[in-house]
């Protein structure tokens, strides 16, 4: 077999005549930038998420980027969060002079222990970020109320989340600020790079719209200081295409998750899903004993896979001014040593998975 990882020339191909007509349409147009499309969209994603703001952006860097903006990090400031994810959660923030305090990983979820947070807490604290990763949100009503405690924001990078559930409720729907990418490899990702923020607050909403056109208020007039973070018109369209049809694709994935999980979980750790959340699985990742072997063996055999991630970030050659080092957080440094993500999209065959798994067990 010869597996796609990702498969997005059949989610192209699914829906292809819609694609094709809703670009050309905004080609005729020459909306290239805030089009109408883009209004649609952040209606759309009002609805499907529950929030009362929805804004679209450039991408899911820019969307935390204007949220850390939106309530004034800065200089000397310190953002709580986990060294377990991709780095543009703890870049954006040593990017506004702030600098990422880290904490430790649930070894079950792979989200940010809460347990850990609080000791870490002092005058600088401005804000705390929790990483819903691979799919699954973290604890976010113990979150909330550690924060309440100290009057913190919280920001829900839902990246590899958005659509998943945590007590009923949607990702990107359960903190300050959520925020979003549209990344094409994500669950719901267009056609090159995209993002949104979300939130239920009208001043941070009004703060991060303007922000998104280099802090315009009006035209020429600039309350802020902003970036180009607009979301390409024909992006929106895409994505308004694919919203129509994302539940159907999420019920793919778990169903998926499950066919994996029921093969694999006498061997191997296969990802713990809480009773009280839902996943998109934006990845299935497992752990396996001599990782590097496994891989290039599965490979030879047409299956494709990914690590997300070998290095955490509080070990990465760009944070060595924050002076951690090997075994500050062994339970990230531990699954970053053996975690490995087997192919997942709603486009895997019954028979695809048998041979996935079976080939991974072959090898451990």
């Amino acid at each position: 077999m010869n597996i796609d990882f990702a498969n997005l020339p059949k989610a192209y191909a699914k829906h292809k005549e819609e694609y094709d007509s809703a670009i050309n349409s905004v080609v005729k147009s020459s909306a290239f930038i805030m089009g109408a499309e883009v209004g649609v969209l952040e209606e759309n994603l009002k609805s499907y998420t529950g929030t009362k703001h929805a804004i679209s952006c450039s991408n899911g860097t820019d969307a935390l980027l204007l949220a850390m903006m939106s309530i004034g990090i800065g200089q000397g400031d310190e953002v709580i969060t986990t060294p377990f994810t991709f780095i543009a959660t703890a870049e954006t923030i040593a990017f506004l002079g702030a600098k990422p305090v880290f904490v430790d990983i649930d070894e079950s979820t792979y989200n940010i222990d809460i347990d850990k947070i609080e000791c870490l807490i002092t005058k600088k604290t401005k804000a705390i970020i929790s990483v819903s990763l691979f799919g699954q949100v973290a604890e976010m009503d113990e979150l909330n109320y550690l924060a309440l405690k100290y009057k913190l924001p919280v920001i829900e990078d839902g990246a590899q989340s958005f659509g998943a559930t945590y007590r009923g409720k949607k990702s990107c729907n359960l903190s300050t600020i959520g925020t979003t990418s549209f990344f094409p490899a994500k669950p719901l990702g267009c056609f090159g790079d995209g993002g949104a923020v979300f939130t239920n607050d009208d001043e941070l909403s009004n703060k991060m719209k303007a922000m998104r056109v280099h802090g315009q208020t009006k035209r020429y007039h600039h309350k802020y200081i902003g970036m180009g973070g607009r979301l390409d018109t024909i992006q929106a369209a895409v994505l308004n295409i694919k919203l129509k049809y994302y539940d159907e694709d999420i019920l793919l994935r778990q169903n998926i998750a499950k066919l994996y999980t029921g093969f694999l979980s006498k061997r191997i750790k296969t990802p713990t899903v809480l009773h009280h959340n839902t996943s998109v699985w934006a990845q299935y990742s497992v752990l396996v004993p001599n990782r590097d072997y496994v891989q290039q063996e599965l490979k030879k055999r047409g299956v494709p896979t990914a690590v997300h991630y070998p290095v955490p970030l509080h070990l990465q050659e760009c944070f060595n001014y924050l002076e951690y080092k090997k075994g500050d957080f062994p339970i990230s440094e531990k699954v970053a040593k053996s975690i490995i993500s087997l192919p997942m999209n709603p486009f895997l065959s019954e028979e695809e998975v048998i041979y996935i798994s079976e080939q991974l067990l072959d090898l451990i």
